[in-house]
């Protein structure tokens, strides 16, 4: 990594999963990430699975400054999308930047398919903003603790505070089996942080 991005991102662990290629890519991820005000603050683990909840989500720029962080670092961010998403010409492109579609036809649903995934990958890191949009939710949607509880890998906390331009990559949590204990728990941990225009990580929690 250049010592021309200030320190703005950390270096990628030994067991992350790792691009292949896309020269082409990362370098214009480094040319963003070296523009923008943004930075990523923290270690990531040096664990081969887990699955990310990145919160509030409320702009464009953190997801594009996030995408970006982890192409300059070499990391295959992997996310789920709608099956649409990856029809055509645009399933190659999406497939390239880490999306997999999620398949609705499997009989234990898109939470399923991305358990099986998950158990059945040597190094799998998963992204998730748990709102599902950038938009204020009265809740978070769950799939990432059924994925994270089903395939016993933890979650990674990491909270992205807007009035700051920082995403920080917070701790690691171990789901415990009983998701209400486990939601009350998260939704604590996230309820200092604030995205654009004062939006709370916290779902039905007002500034």
């Amino acid at each position: 990594m250049s010592f021309s991005l200030k320190g703005k991102i950390p270096r990628a662990p030994e067991q992350a999963p790792l691009i292949q290629g896309q020269g082409f890519l990362r370098a214009i991820a480094r040319f963003l990430v070296r523009s923008s005000s943004w930075r990523l603050v923290g270690e990531f683990p040096n664990i081969p699975k887990f699955v990310s909840i990145a919160a509030p989500h409320s702009s464009n720029w953190d997801g594009i400054f996030g995408i970006s962080a982890a192409y300059v670092m070499g990391i295959r961010a992997t996310w789920m999308g709608k099956s649409s998403l990856f029809k055509g010409g645009l399933a190659s492109v999406m497939r390239g930047l880490g999306g997999i579609a999620t398949d609705r036809s499997n009989p234990n649903g898109a939470v399923g398919q991305m358990a099986d995934l998950m158990r059945e990958s040597e190094r799998l890191w998963l992204f998730i903003a748990p709102e599902g949009t950038r938009k204020p939710v009265k809740k978070w949607r769950t799939g990432f603790w059924h994925i994270a509880d089903q395939a016993q890998v933890p979650l990674l906390l990491i909270y992205i505070d807007f009035p700051a331009r920082c995403i920080r990559i917070g701790e690691v949590f171990h789901t415990t089996g009983d998701k209400d204990r486990d939601l009350a728990e998260l939704f604590e941990r996230f309820r200092h942080v604030r995205g654009k225009n004062g939006k709370s990580a916290l779902p039905g929690f007002t500034s």
